[in-house]
């Protein structure tokens, strides 16, 4: 019987209160998220960490002392096994990128496994050097490590992906339907399709991730219009979260899209697009922190639809992917989940070529 390893990539985070600082630590040691040489990079790093560390705890105590995202991202994994069960043998193993398991402990037990083929399936919908990029460099010198010498095919990005899109559908309707049940027409109703930002110089640089981000928003927001005639003009916008640090980030962000739609009498829906697991930045910043912002600034009504988790069609869309990936020639680098380049020309950090 065929082995199959599907590795899922996310970001990781804290396990316990104590874990918080090191957890940071390895964040910002990180050459895709501070690109400094090593030596400045680790004494960035150890400031920074050290400086954010007791408002990041406080953030972690409002989730019982640790993030909830391992479990999440362990159901997905188990689900997907579940969904892959006629391809033969189907292990899905949990690769994070700043705390236990680490990339080279997944790398680790799949080799162990020994499987026939394996997958590398981030969960980052959107592809970004600081995010699935790192990922996969760190997977890469992990698996020279161990010798680790079977075939990969790599997906890369899946702004677009169909089943990826129905289930964020499915789960903003399921808002937009409470909202019209409250009665009032939808013209009062602004949707907010709210991302991680990114300092503006990591997109300069070729970076696409912004563009993935709108690619994605778009595709949604033409869906909805079209599945009801009330929502045929919804007012949908891209705003980016989570700004840390004195450098110019990509906009608008969040919180200033909220206080502008909050003092204009809008009822707010806010979408995680680019998070398609619960963690600490929509538990406490979408539902807690922004939520607040835009009671203050006088929103009529706050809804936060919750991340896909393990949504059917989200599950269906990871085991679309892996499908696909196995299926098509081996082929070196990563690939779109549609097998070719999406991404512009001038979107140079895209990882895969111009054809």
């Amino acid at each position: 019987m065929t082995k199959t390893a599907v590795v899922l990539f996310n970001l990781g985070g804290p396990d316990s209160l104590d874990a918080v600082r090191p957890f940071l630590f390895n964040l910002f040691s990180d050459p895709a998220i501070i690109r400094l040489p090593g030596p400045l990079r680790w004494l960035v790093a150890k400031l920074v960490s050290r400086k954010r560390t007791p408002v990041a705890r406080e953030i972690y105590k409002k989730l019982g002392g640790r993030s909830p995202l391992l479990e999440q991202t362990r159901a997905q994994a188990g689900l997907l096994e579940q969904r892959l069960d006629d391809i033969g043998d189907v292990s899905g193993f949990v690769a994070m990128r700043y705390w236990h398991p680490f990339v080279h402990e997944a790398a680790r037990d799949v080799a162990q496994y020994a499987p026939d083929r394996i997958v590398l399936l981030p969960l980052y919908p959107q592809f970004s050097t600081t995010t699935t990029g790192s990922s996969l460099t760190a997977w890469s010198a992990a698996a020279e490590k161990l010798n680790l010498g079977v075939p990969a095919a790599t997906v890369c990005c899946y702004p677009i992906q169909q089943s990826f899109v129905q289930a964020q559908v499915s789960m903003v309707s399921e808002a937009l339907t409470t909202l019209e049940e409250t009665g009032g027409d939808m013209s009062d109703v602004v949707v907010l399709f709210s991302a991680h930002g990114l300092p503006k110089k990591i997109i300069a640089g070729g970076d696409p991730y912004d563009w993935q981000v709108e690619q994605s928003a778009a595709v949604v927001a033409e869906l909805l219009r079209s599945t009801n005639d009330a929502w045929s003009a919804l007012d949908c916008r891209v705003c980016y979260q989570s700004r840390v640090g004195p450098l110019e980030w990509i906009g608008p962000s969040t919180e200033e899209t909220i206080v502008d739609a909050a003092r204009a009498g809008k009822r707010i829906v806010v979408v995680p697009i680019a998070f398609v697991s619960e963690h600490s930045e929509t538990l406490v910043d979408l539902d807690m922190e922004y939520r607040q912002l835009a009671e203050e600034n006088g929103a009529v009504a706050y809804v936060r639809v919750p991340a896909l988790g393990t949504h059917e069609n989200f599950v269906e869309a990871l085991a679309e992917m892996v499908r696909s990936a196995i299926g098509r020639e081996p082929a070196p680098g990563a690939q779109s989940e549609a097998g070719h380049r999406a991404c512009p020309g001038d979107r140079a950090r895209c990882p895969m070529k111009v054809v």
